[in-house]
């Protein structure tokens, strides 16, 4: 568990995936909610694998070493998995999730990946800091898995997410065209330089 100590007035943790949070973000799968922005359909489908298996699914959430299948894209088709985890927003109650990926050895990331970090907060949570304060707990996760910098995208329509990535220490870098099996609409990249920062103890 990590504390969110930059954020002393936030009751916010970032928790791993567990069989104790776990009841919390399937009330927010069931709500409607879904951890993938470019996918709202991966909810449902998260749902179904917890009815299968919870335990195989709890441990497909945390895959430094890409052991797991594809990733389905929004056009249907799929791509090479990329070493990550997720950790979960918790407050007491599930709030949101977000993931940290790279490619070992670099800070490049192929064309299909939109980015370092993405992350979604539900809805009945908003408006209480938690995106910023779980990117700032996340970025000392990057540096010690080597990273110099990371890369985050977003819509640009989305003011909020725009105003986390800043106040985390982004900078606008492009406007570009995502790849047609991504939708092909246009986003923004931002980097931050995580150089500066104490790695986080894995």
């Amino acid at each position: 568990m990590t504390a969110l100590s930059d954020f002393s007035a936030s009751p916010l943790q970032l928790v791993w995936p567990s069989r104790e949070h776990l009841p919390g973000y399937i009330a927010a799968l069931e709500r409607g909610w879904s951890p993938n922005n470019l996918r709202p359909e991966a909810g449902l489908e998260e749902l179904a694998q917890i009815r299968i298996d919870p335990a195989r699914f709890l441990a497909s959430l945390v895959d430094p070493e890409a052991k797991g299948p594809p990733v389905s894209l929004p056009d249907g088709g799929t791509m090479p998995r990329l070493p990550g985890y997720r950790r979960w927003m918790w407050d007491g109650e599930f709030c949101g999730s977000i993931q940290l990926r790279w490619q070992p050895g670099t800070n490049s990331l192929p064309a299909y990946c939109l980015g370092h970090i993405g992350y979604a907060v539900v809805p009945w949570k908003s408006g209480k800091g938690y995106a910023k304060a779980a990117l700032r707990a996340l970025l000392p996760e990057a540096r010690a898995r080597g990273l110099d910098q990371v890369e985050i995208t977003t819509d640009p329509g989305n003011i909020a997410s725009q105003q986390v990535i800043r106040a985390n220490g982004g900078v606008l870098v492009e406007e570009f065209v995502k790849l047609p099996a991504l939708g092909g609409t246009p986003e923004l990249r931002f980097r931050i330089d995580v150089r500066g920062l104490a790695p986080a103890a894995q």
